[in-house]
């Protein structure tokens, strides 16, 4: 499998099938993506990039719908993705919805690419693995009109402490950037909303009295692209590993967004911290950075990978509590959960009903 993975293109995209779906009309499973034959995946053209770049600058000119007096700072469409994952994050990491709730949220952010932006394509994903040595070597990052942007420029900064610094278990050393990116098709993007849990201590902070990140901010795009941390834990082993060795869903979910306390950051905390800065490394308001939806699109693969495994075993695993860490205690979710996008989509059931 390992051989695999090192084939993969860094852009690439899959059949609408791979992922959980409910349509005007009628319902489909959220996990019909569970047959294999319905994977399709190729590197995408330049046309292709452009078009998908294209159709996210035009969702961030396109009116927001979130009501302001919920979140004074949406400015966009865009933004009201970046608002409703502020609002639920407490209830959507280390939680039984984790991975659910998170397939729904890409897939309506590309049904929203296209409904409302003209997208003819499906949602791409970024394979980790092909540039963990070196991410800057990635044409994804070169700062092209074919890139998602490039690095930030270089602020001298100290890094920063997973989960904190004052019990820092996974410490990131400062990288090649950590100030405004200058080039490629976001070097003029423009983040509202947070900081909340700021990673960069020059970032301008959030002028909300309750902290909670949600008033007008604007700010440039910051990131700290990491080869330390794509080297150490988004490498090619580390997601066969993952595939392999964790054979329940809470062991497996668990794995992947790490284990802070044993000093492994996981896949997952790893895709978000190997591009870092403001607003990718906020727990809270990371996806004000176009990067998340391709981060998040490879975790979707990775958890589809290892629900093939065991198709009949797998497709409906659930585990885990309804709140952050079983904080506060709270019972075990259910598929009859409900996953809601507020203005973006839904209500739909973790069954994908």
């Amino acid at each position: 499998m390992g051989s695999r993975f090192n084939r993969e293109v860094q852009y690439s995209k899959r059949c609408e099938e791979t992922r959980m779906v409910r349509l005007s009309g009628h319902q489909r499973s959220f996990n019909q993506g569970s047959k294999l034959n319905n994977l399709f995946r190729h590197t995408l053209s330049k046309k292709e990039k452009r078009n998908y770049i294209d159709a996210i600058l035009c969702l961030s000119e396109k009116p927001g719908k979130t009501p302001p007096e919920d979140y004074p700072g949406v400015r966009n469409r865009y933004d009201d993705f970046v608002a409703i994952h502020m609002n639920q994050t407490f209830f959507i990491h280390s939680t039984a919805n984790f991975l659910s709730w998170h397939r729904y949220y890409i897939w309506i952010y590309e049904k929203a690419l296209r409904e409302e932006c003209g997208y003819k394509g499906y949602l791409p994903y970024y394979n980790y693995a092909k540039y963990a040595s070196d991410p800057l070597q990635s044409p994804l990052f070169d700062g092209s009109d074919t890139s998602i942007s490039g690095n930030g420029a270089y602020v001298n900064h100290t890094g920063l402490d997973i989960p904190n610094a004052l019990v820092p278990h996974v410490h990131i050393p400062p990288g090649p950037g950590g100030g405004c990116i200058t080039s490629g098709p976001f070097a003029n993007w423009t983040v509202n909303l947070g900081p909340v849990a700021n990673v960069l201590p020059y970032v301008e902070q959030n002028p909300d009295p309750a902290g909670l990140g949600r008033y007008y901010n604007p700010r440039c795009l910051r990131r700290d692209i990491s080869a330390f941390v794509s080297a150490g834990w988004a490498k090619d082993q580390d997601i066969v590993d993952l595939i392999n060795d964790y054979t329940d869903i809470l062991s497996f979910q668990n794995r992947l967004q790490g284990e802070f306390s044993v000093g492994y950051l996981g896949v997952h905390s790893a895709g978000h911290f190997m591009v870092g800065g403001d607003p990718g490394g906020d727990f809270f308001t990371s996806p004000g950075d176009p990067w998340f939806f391709l981060h998040h699109a490879m975790i979707d693969r990775i958890w589809w990978t290892w629900q093939n495994l065991e198709v009949e075993e797998r497709t409906f695993q659930v585990g885990g509590t309804i709140t952050f860490l079983n904080n506060p205690p709270s019972r075990n979710g259910t598929l009859d959960d409900v996953l809601d996008l507020g203005v973006n989509g839904g209500p739909v059931t973790m069954r994908g009903r």
